[in-house]
């Protein structure tokens, strides 16, 4: 590319060496890619606009520029005004496309919609003699507790997610707080009781719909990964932990026999969720997914399941 910018200053000298000089007010320029070549030769006469000009090329970095004869080759990289008319630059800032990145950014009102499932490590066999699963209706079993998982969601609410930079912004740490949310769908007409103390059995009659919801208050901390800080939709991955603080629970029902029903109160769930979560950033698109490190159920009740979450995430960055 060098080659071709200076043979073209050579032969621009060249031209200039065959015609009749006149008085020009102005230098010369000529764009070629990302270069711009300038006639710095000196005139007689000079104004307001040679004034400018003069001052633009003598701020020039020596190393942006390649001088042939009374020509000087500019390489355009930063924001660079050669000369002015009536407020207009010569050529504008070239680095439109790359975004000001701050070291603290704010992030409100994310939104995460995905779907839930639980991995269930339960020795049903030993949980019988806990007491939590009641045989009323029969043993309970792990298909007693099998979820429909294209009905199962998990849906998310963030009030805000916060950026912090550390190296570059390319390194950075993420932080939020927002409600976790999840409702596990039952195949089966498994119910949840606390009178006079929790259990689950198997229930007599049928239900069009029968679910468990839990919900959280949630506190995530991840390290993010940018490999395109200067664009907004690049890609970007993030890894890290959250704990979530059980906020409520409850098992809804609807049934021809019962109605609309919801049995709450405690259902022997952990009070706390922990959790691994990640996030992956393509271009415009954000997926994440979170991945119990604890059990759902309390130790009393024999059950060993841990849920996960995979889904969409509708956010900024």
């Amino acid at each position: 590319m060098k080659r071709v910018i200076i043979i073209a200053a050579i032969c621009l000298l060249v031209s200039k060496s065959f015609t009749q000089p006149t008085k020009q007010n102005t230098p010369d320029t000529m764009k070629v890619g990302n270069f711009v070549i300038i006639n710095d030769k000196n005139t007689t006469n000079t104004n307001s606009e040679n004034s400018d000009t003069a001052s633009a090329s003598s701020g020039i970095s020596t190393s942006d520029t390649i001088k042939v004869g009374n020509f000087i080759i500019i390489k355009k990289n930063d924001r660079l005004k050669i000369k002015k008319n009536k407020n207009k630059d010569l050529f504008n800032d070239f680095n439109y496309s790359k975004r000001k990145n701050n070291n603290l950014s704010t992030n409100w009102w994310i939104l995460d919609l995905g779907f839930a499932n639980v991995t269930d490590n339960t020795n049903y066999t030993s949980a019988q003699t806990m007491g939590y699963l009641n045989s009323v209706n029969g043993a309970i079993t792990a298909n007693s507790m099998a979820l429909n998982t294209k009905k199962s969601s998990n849906v998310n609410i963030w009030f805000f997610m916060q950026k912090l930079n550390i190296t570059h912004h390319v390194v950075n740490l993420k932080y939020g707080l927002g409600l976790e949310m999840y409702n596990f769908r039952y195949e089966h007409n498994l119910s949840y009781r606390n009178n006079p103390v929790p259990y689950i059995f198997n229930d007599s009659i049928n239900f069009s719909k029968n679910k468990l919801y839990v919900g959280y208050l949630t506190v995530p901390l991840m390290i993010n990964i940018n490999a395109t800080p200067n664009k907004r939709n690049g890609f970007s991955f993030s890894a890290g932990v959250s704990a979530g603080y059980l906020l409520g629970n409850h098992n809804k029902q609807i049934s021809n026999e019962r109605g609309k029903q919801k049995y709450g109160g405690d259902l022997s769930l952990q009070p706390w969720r922990f959790a691994a979560i990640s996030e992956l950033g393509l271009g415009p698109i954000r997926l994440y997914g979170s991945f119990s490190l604890n059990n759902l159920y309390k130790t009393t009740t024999g059950l060993d399941q841990t849920p996960y979450a995979i889904g969409i995430r509708f956010s900024n960055w």
